[in-house]
């Protein structure tokens, strides 16, 4: 658990807090309105708790939308041909800093939190239990089955899917007909409404967000408008409004109000207001058609916009690279690939392999590529790709320049669309090898040459950088050594050198090589050439993992 897991819970709940504020300045609106659309606005910004945004931006970064065409960056071609394939430099992540306590902590008091709340309701759903156990079927017809019970707890409905209305033993007795029909009324209207599903879901972001102020106060106002509601529709079915009024402060008189907010009652809200309501009869306005413009507009600008912003992320600034025309095909393997990257941007590949390709497209070691069905080492083939469109200019294609990086790019575009190749990248400490500069100093000159884009080649006896970077220098060894090297030098200018060693099958020994005994070994030459040394180090190894590859689709 790392600060970054929080985020998402922060993110969500600023979102939710916009949404209910949105909520209140339209409930603020209709308020001469009825009760029924205020309460249906408080219901959306308490559900808004229960759904984040993040599936609505998913939906808009996956949606095909026209793209801007970004103008042509010029790219250099590059003439080259090596026994293996070049990588770009790869950036080595820092080490991971050590876990965070405080997120636990917040996790612990979440928890104790849930927990309290959840024991809170326990109790106080006891007696609604003991009044349920104890009561008997009244023969009154409805939405719902009518329970009378020994108990002192106030008419109500109980249940969330399946409902029943319980009502104190000898109601009826306490009210005159009048009241005992309109407090009747008042309940089946909380059936029909559904009220105690309602109800229930916003118990769910309650014990979820109890330490939020705002989902108690939604709470509140839940309350207050959901009996406002079923106030004014037992008045539109034609009760009389003096005797549900009174009939309502007689059972505030008699009983005590539903320990539960998701078993309906009577007595609910603010009862003054209520009854001033009741009795006044308060003349509500019809939504005019501006009134339901507004709410139309801001009901699909809740959904339309996540989507608009996912849409918005997921555009990139320029276009995906790839090649327009591409030849694959399979071919026996030799142990030995080549490739040519041929004026215009033309890539030609000899003999490789699924994995040789992948290294060349990400900018990783052979042995740092996971996963994937066998054939990606033993199948070999050869490949003849054209781009979109020729690269201009005459520069040579070296790990680390623009023009590398794209034919990278579109060699993943290709490795996708034929391969049906999907990866991901992992990374996990482990020993490297770091370049340093030697005791005696650096020996390296910085380019004289304006305007030369940078490079670094290597052949079997020869490391070349023509302004090149220490980066460069550092993936070139990556990928001869076959384990990460990282550049600690220091060095961020441009270079002209020229490193020569022997061939030697172990590079890292401090030997004659057998085949040319007078050649320095490449640790030798690197200290004596250009005052740089390889030493052990930890560092974070990076690894690719392959998800998904199949073989590629015909030509």
């Amino acid at each position: 658990m790392t600060p970054d897991a929080i985020n998402p819970v922060a993110n969500h709940l600023w979102q939710s807090t916009v949404f209910a504020a949105a909520a209140a300045l339209l409930s603020l609106a209709l308020r001469r309105n009825r009760a029924e659309l205020r309460y249906r606005l408080w219901l959306a910004a308490s559900l808004k708790f229960l759904v984040p945004l993040a599936p609505l931006l998913a939906i808009g970064s996956r949606l095909d939308w026209p793209r801007t065409n970004a103008a042509a960056v010029p790219l250099a071609s590059a003439i080259g041909q090596i026994g293996e394939p070049f990588v770009a430099p790869v950036a080595v992540p820092a080490p991971l800093p050590a876990t965070a306590a405080w997120p636990y902590a917040l996790i612990a008091l979440w928890l104790a939190g849930a927990a309290g709340i959840g024991i809170w309701w326990w109790s106080r759903w006891r007696p609604v239990r003991r009044s349920m156990a104890a009561a008997s079927r009244l023969s009154i017809l409805g939405p719902a089955a009518v329970f009378s019970s020994p108990t002192r707890l106030e008419p109500g409905v109980f249940g969330v899917f399946r409902p029943v209305v319980l009502l104190p033993d000898g109601l009826a007795r306490r009210l005159s007909p009048a009241q005992f029909h309109a407090v009747l009324a008042h309940e089946f209207c909380h059936v029909r409404r559904r009220d105690n599903l309602a109800a229930a879901l916003h118990m769910v972001v309650e014990g979820v967000f109890w330490f939020h102020p705002l989902v108690w106060w939604l709470g509140a106002r839940l309350v207050d408008e959901r009996e406002r509601a079923c106030d004014e529709d037992v008045l539109r079915l034609g009760s009389d409004p003096e005797a549900y009024a009174a009939g309502i402060l007689n059972v505030c008189r008699f009983y005590l109000e539903s320990p539960l907010a998701c078993a309906s009652g009577v007595t609910g809200a603010d009862l003054r207001k209520r009854v001033e309501a009741i009795m006044t009869r308060d003349v509500l306005r019809s939504l005019t058609p501006a009134r339901k413009l507004l709410l139309a507009a801001a009901g699909v600008l809740a959904v339309v916009l996540p989507i608009a912003i996912g849409i918005g992320r997921a555009q990139p600034a320029t276009p995906a690279l790839r090649f327009e025309v591409a030849t694959i095909k399979p071919v026996r393997s030799s142990g030995k690939g080549s490739m040519i990257i041929s004026p215009g941007g033309t890539l030609n590949m000899g003999c490789a392999t699924l994995r040789s390709l992948i290294s060349m497209a990400y900018g990783v070691n052979e042995n740092q590529i996971k996963g994937g069905p066998p054939w990606i080492d033993s199948l070999a083939y050869e490949m003849v790709a054209k781009p979109e469109r020729p690269d201009p200019g005459p520069a040579q294609a070296a790990p680390g320049n623009a023009a590398w990086k794209r034919m990278q790019e579109r060699l993943q575009s290709l490795l996708a669309e034929r391969f049906q190749l999907a990866v991901h990248k992992d990374a996990k400490p482990g020993p490297v090898m770091a370049l340093v500069i030697s005791k005696d100093g650096s020996k390296l000159e910085p380019t004289k040459q304006e305007g030369v884009p940078p490079g670094t080649m290597r052949s079997a006896t020869q490391i070349v950088g023509r302004a090149g970077t220490m980066q460069m220098l550092a993936t070139v060894l990556t990928n001869w050594l076959g384990r990460p090297v990282e550049d600690r030098t220091g060095l961020t200018g441009n270079y002209d050198y020229i490193l020569s060693y022997a061939r030697d099958p172990d590079p890292l020994g401090d030997h004659p090589a057998p085949d040319a005994p007078g050649a320095p070994s490449l640790i030798t030459a690197l200290q004596e050439q250009l005052g740089l040394k390889l030493e052990s180090a930890r560092g974070s190894i990076e690894t690719l993992v392959i998800d998904r590859a199949q073989k590629p689709s015909a030509n």
